[in-house]
């Protein structure tokens, strides 16, 4: 279906308003980038050595009962660490079970049969928040089992790590998760995060490629309503709303897709053309 051009426009304005928290819009950042995803686990892990030489997005793997759950990024480097990163706007979604879940799954899928228990590579799953989630005040949480009548570590070489994206000091991690935070790349302190952002926001090709990720997300949300005609106009409604600048009209539009039940809070933000934090209000609000 070809975009319209009011459409169009309505997309670039909100694709300016995207950052790397938005894990849609992360995601598309990383893939096909083993420099930016290098850059990042080189900051949180504090390992400069460390060389990427695989990072795929959107990643699935399936257990044995058939659930399956979708990485952000999975990285290899060179040693055959294996590396997950996950951008979570939302608390809920970093939960420590979700963290365990995501480090069995990703060890159940590493030994082929014969091979050695010995031979597992390290594990990494590594969460981005963009709050505090275990509430703190640390940059930077990590998880690692220990015995717990010697305290000792237990040297598994499985490993989970939560990065704090309030955190905005001056230290390398802080100036990441100001990166992360950020709409515009010319406020950026990490060039190479700068230039594959400005891409997407900028360069006929990459706006052209985040505007058919935009076009999806409209066309899925008219089908898993099942409603295409109400869930049609309340878009169009939202996004004749935005184009004429009227921030009342976004807000109906966002209480009309939480009335509708079907939608996550990032996607009507994205639809609405307002903030997490200002869609995570009107919820509330009810």
């Amino acid at each position: 279906m070809e975009i319209t051009e009011s459409r169009r426009r309505d997309y670039l304005d909100k694709i300016q308003k995207l950052r790397l928290m938005d894990d849609d819009f992360f995601n598309k950042c990383m893939e096909g980038s083993t420099e930016c995803v290098e850059l990042i686990l080189h900051i949180i892990m504090d390992r400069n050595d460390l060389k990427v030489i695989s990072a795929q997005t959107q990643h699935t793997i399936k257990n044995l009962q058939g659930r399956s759950v979708r990485l952000d990024v999975l990285a290899i480097d060179d040693s055959g660490r294996q590396m997950n990163i996950e951008i979570q706007r939302e608390d809920k979604g970093a939960g420590s079970k979700r963290a365990r879940y995501h480090s069995s799954i990703m060890d159940a899928n590493l030994l082929l049969a014969g091979e050695n228990f010995e031979e597992l590579p390290e594990t990494y799953v590594i969460f981005i928040t963009e709050r505090d989630v275990l509430k703190k005040g640390l940059p930077l949480y990590r998880v690692e089992r220990c015995v717990l009548e010697t305290n000792e570590a237990f040297g598994d070489g499985s490993h989970i790590m939560y990065v704090n994206g309030e955190n905005r000091d001056e230290t390398p991690l802080g100036r990441l998760m100001h990166d992360f935070s950020c709409a515009d790349p010319e406020d950026m302190n990490y060039q190479v995060l700068a230039d594959r952002a400005r891409y997407f926001k900028s360069d006929e090709e990459g706006v052209g490629i985040m505007s058919k990720i935009l076009e999806d997300f409209r066309i899925e949300a008219m089908e898993e309503g099942r409603m295409e005609g109400r869930m049609e106009g309340r878009i169009e409604g939202r996004i004749e709303g935005r184009i004429e600048g009227k921030k009342e009209g976004a807000v109906n539009a966002a209480r009309l897709m939480l009335q509708d039940g079907t939608l996550s809070l990032e996607k009507i933000a994205v639809f609405a053309g307002l903030t997490y934090d200002e869609v995570k209000a009107i919820a509330e609000s009810k």
